[in-house]
């Protein structure tokens, strides 16, 4: 299945755009969900060795920032959550490894979890995906979907420990 998004190349350009395409890894023809959360373990792995609280801060910011740059970049597109649009992809992978070990292992589990909570959108996910629009609507589906893998993950952690 290609991408049905509205942005292009040309696109990177605008340096928001640059932003909310997940710098271009949203223009991937196949799969540019995955490709932005691809995109997302990098910045994990940037900001892993920082102290936890720089860790939540970095966090924190990538979700907030994500709110008006995912709906900024909406109307640019003139299409409310355009496939293109992974910075939504990328905060909620790093909402799905807050607090967890950097390792592979985790890492892996992270990315797959998080991917299958963001697709199949599990109740309430897939409600409030529905029913909230503009920036908001684009990040709430993501960042509640990384809390999600980030709960079941911390539960496993607890279980094997």
């Amino acid at each position: 299945m290609s991408n049905p998004s509205a942005a292009r190349p040309g696109h990177l350009r605008d340096p928001i755009l640059l932003l909310a395409l997940g710098f271009g890894s949203g223009l991937a023809r196949r799969g540019p969900g995955t490709a932005g959360t691809a995109v997302g373990v990098g910045l994990y792995l940037l900001i892993a060795p920082l102290p936890v609280a720089a860790m939540v801060a970095i966090t924190v910011a990538v979700v907030a920032i994500g709110i008006p740059l995912c709906g900024h970049a909406a109307r640019r597109l003139g299409v409310h959550d355009d496939p293109a649009i992974v910075w939504d992809e990328i905060a909620g992978y790093l909402v799905t490894m807050l607090l967890l070990p950097v390792e592979a292992h985790w890492i892996v589990a992270g990315f797959v979890l998080f991917r299958i909570l963001d697709i199949v959108k599990p109740w309430p996910i897939g409600w409030l995906d529905r029913r909230v629009g503009g920036g908001t609507g684009i990040m709430v589906d993501d960042i509640l979907a990384g809390a999600f893998a980030c709960l079941l993950l911390h539960l496993v952690r607890l279980g094997i420990s």
